[in-house]
């Protein structure tokens, strides 16, 4: 009777949001919700994380009896930065990253890792690409982890596009159709962050979703995709994220879908 309770709610959401009611149901638990994580940074350089993210997991948390949400943010330096409460990961069915260039406690770097290596899938946003890339001095007794990104994330940060630009977003030729892209309006999508560099991909097998244009340029980068790791574990990505970005239908819509993806069993 607990499932059908899940599928009655997720079918009204879809309806209310004029979204396939298929592209839930594969996601829908069958032991309880799925539990996930969030870590965000504050920082000046971290595009209002702190500020964004909340609510946007609260609406989560509310909208969908499926889902499980905990938001996890720290304290401390670049260079020695501690999340409270980490062990939750231990329990958590996916992790989010949104925080820019921390080292962590050995013990709790571990704990990342060692999720990653179970298998576990991973959503980043925006500064994820460089979440754990330090350039600080790293205080004794913590670490960063540069092998983050090409390994967990499959790209390279080879910096970005000056802001004033601004994105124009566009599907991936040939992803239309992909689950994470469904009831996206993609006409008309502007971002006013800037295009962040990534290429090349590293993982030459990585399914891009979306590609963005800076305004004015004809460089084209690609701002939004799925891969697995090493460990099988699910991985999407994308570098927007900008705090207008939360403002905008296809991005939330985005992020909706890209869990839901994650959570979902091969």
């Amino acid at each position: 009777m607990k499932n059908h309770k899940y599928l009655l709610v997720a079918l009204l959401i879809c309806c209310a949001l004029g979204l396939p009611k298929a592209m839930f149901a594969t996601a829908l638990p069958t032991n309880g919700p799925k539990h996930v994580v969030f870590l965000i940074s504050e920082d000046p350089l971290n595009y209002e994380a702190h500020l964004t993210v909340p609510p946007f997991a609260e609406m989560l948390d509310e909208k969908y009896e499926n889902l499980k949400i905990t938001v996890l943010k720290g304290k401390g330096t670049h260079g020695a930065y501690r999340f409270p409460n980490l062990e939750i990961l231990e329990e958590a069915d996916l992790l989010v990253v949104f925080c820019r260039r921390l080292a962590l406690p050995f013990d709790q770097m571990t704990s990342i890792k060692n999720y990653l290596r179970s298998g576990k899938p991973l959503v980043g946003l925006r500064t994820a690409n460089h979440g754990f890339s330090v350039r600080d001095e790293v205080e004794p007794g913590f670490e960063g982890w540069w092998g983050f990104v090409p390994d967990i994330l499959g790209c390279e940060n080879n910096g970005y596009f000056p802001e004033k630009l601004g994105t124009i977003v566009s599907a991936y030729l040939g992803a239309e159709n992909h689950s994470i892209l469904n009831g996206l309006d993609l006409k008309n999508w502007k971002s006013k962050g800037q295009v962040y560099k990534v290429k090349p991909i590293i993982d030459p097998n990585a399914e891009v979703l979306l590609n963005g244009k800076p305004r004015g340029k004809s460089a084209i980068e690609p701002i939004a995709w799925t891969r697995n790791t090493a460990y099988g574990g699910k991985v999407f990505y994308t570098s927007l994220g900008y705090p207008t970005d939360f403002k905008q239908a296809p991005f939330i819509q985005l992020l909706i879908n890209s869990i839901h993806w994650a959570l979902e069993k091969e």
